[in-house]
């Protein structure tokens, strides 16, 4: 008896109607991005373990999927080096290929090898799969897609206000209410420098990111557990615990921040950017939100999230601004801002509150019932006829009973169905029926056509 075919955990299949969703959701994105002047590139799903590996620290190398060489990939093994068992030591002669771990890397790549060719600043969008040798869980695949858009070569804040407004834009068109949040890596440093903690930036931050999650008291305590003095985490409670208005917080912290020229300089940024979206005008919230603490190690000016309103989701968007993308490939001082839509996240809201609008996830909408040869050869020109004028249409392959053929019809969800008979032929005409309605009419190809459009 033949094994059942599977596929390998992590990944998935995607059928028609899922995949005339995710096809909504990423030509929404496309033509956000597009409209913002954002140009589409896309790189090798492989890329060389020299371009990957040591660019997303020691966890990361070990969840990138190596790729064996091809032919006899053992002939620079001996077997003593086989008998030591030594993977990651196997690994680089074995192994010259990765699956991609993100799109900033291979983006930063592209830039590096492209820069003669490319006009800065470089506006560029990437919606492609990545790969990562996780355990699979709920929410967490191996394999999955990623939306960015980057701007690398300009430290204006004017590409993070226009960020915003694509985040805004997408979300609109998707009918989500979502809060944007926002807040500056360098008001981070200004707190740990003003509490005396400069050192300990990166665990009072991690701490702090989970105030939503786990409250205050649980906040100070993962603070002590990191070393943080008790005059320090004195001094931190009323800043995580700031509220009021955007303006009224960045007072406040501006008067906390005095003697931190780099927290003042966050500030600054931090206005800049509410100024500008408040001038614009979004249909979404934009929260300035101090307790936001993304990507550390990686951003280094202005960070973003956006959670959806409606439904539980975490976070469906995220992005900041960057120094060096392209220092690890020996091309220093590119300062970049860029945003990642969470497809499959987005995917999940939009089921969740049911809106995907219908158009998009139907197929066919019209088919031609097959009563026989001559009944065919009457209306293909007809069929011929209604995609020409972009009604998605089906020619029923087979002579079948019609019942069959008007359960498939049923199944596919096709609105209408078109059938000629000898009568119908006599009279130059069709019967068009209305499958949500049970109408019939008979109908000439263009009042048809007409009446479906």
């Amino acid at each position: 008896m033949a094994n059942k075919p599977s596929i390998p955990k992590g990944t998935r299949d995607f059928g028609p109607i899922e995949m005339a969703k995710r096809n909504y959701i990423f030509d929404t994105i496309k033509s956000v991005y597009s409209l913002y002047g954002f140009q589409q590139i896309e790189t090798p799903a492989m890329e060389t373990l020299h371009t990957l590996m040591g660019k997303y620290g020691e966890e990361g190398d070990q969840l990138l999927f190596k790729v064996l060489n091809s032919g006899d990939y053992l002939k620079k093994v001996t077997d003593e080096e086989l008998d030591e068992r030594n993977v990651l030591k196997l690994q680089t002669k074995l192994c010259e290929k990765g699956l991609r771990y993100d799109l900033t890397v291979p983006f930063a790549r592209y830039v590096v090898m492209h820069r003669d060719e490319i006009q800065l600043p470089f506006k560029r969008y990437q919606i492609q799969p990545v790969w990562r040798a996780d355990r699979p869980q709920k929410g967490r695949y191996r394999e999955f897609y990623q939306c960015d858009a980057d701007v690398v070569g300009s430290d204006s804040l004017l590409n993070e206000v226009e960020l915003m407004q694509i985040v805004d834009t997408v979300f609109t068109k998707f009918g989500v209410r979502v809060q944007i949040k926002i807040n500056n890596r360098k008001i981070l440093t200004g707190i740990a420098e003003t509490i005396g903690e400069k050192e300990k930036i990166t665990a009072i931050t991690v701490a702090i990111d989970k105030l939503d999650k786990i409250g205050i008291d649980n906040v100070n305590e993962e603070l002590r557990n990191d070393g943080i003095s008790e005059e320090a985490i004195e001094k931190l409670q009323p800043i995580i615990e700031l509220n009021g208005t955007n303006d009224e917080k960045l007072a406040t912290i501006s008067t906390i921040l005095k003697d931190s020229e780099i927290g003042l300089k966050g500030v600054e940024e931090t206005k800049f950017i509410l100024d500008k979206l408040a001038a614009i005008g979004l249909n979404n919230e934009i929260q300035f939100d101090l307790t936001l603490a993304r990507g550390l190690n990686y951003y280094t000016g202005a960070i973003f999230e956006v959670k959806a309103l409606d439904t539980p989701m975490g976070s469906i968007t995220g992005g900041g601004r960057y120094d060096n993308l392209t220092g690890i490939f020996g091309m220093p001082g590119l300062s970049g801002v860029g945003i990642s839509f969470g497809a499959d996240r987005i995917y999940d809201v939009l089921n969740a509150l049911d809106l995907y609008p219908k158009e998009t996830i139907t197929g066919t909408q019209l088919l031609f019932i097959n009563f026989g040869e001559a009944e065919t050869e009457y209306c293909l020109p007809v069929v011929s006829k209604a995609r020409k004028a972009g009604i998605r249409t089906e020619m029923y392959p087979d002579k079948a009973k019609m019942k069959k053929q008007m359960n498939y019809a049923n199944a596919k969800g096709i609105p209408f169905v078109a059938l000629a008979g000898e009568n119908e032929i006599k009279e130059g005409k069709l019967t068009l029926k209305n499958m949500t309605t049970g109408e019939q009419k008979l109908v000439t190809a263009d009042e048809l056509i007409s009446a479906i459009l």
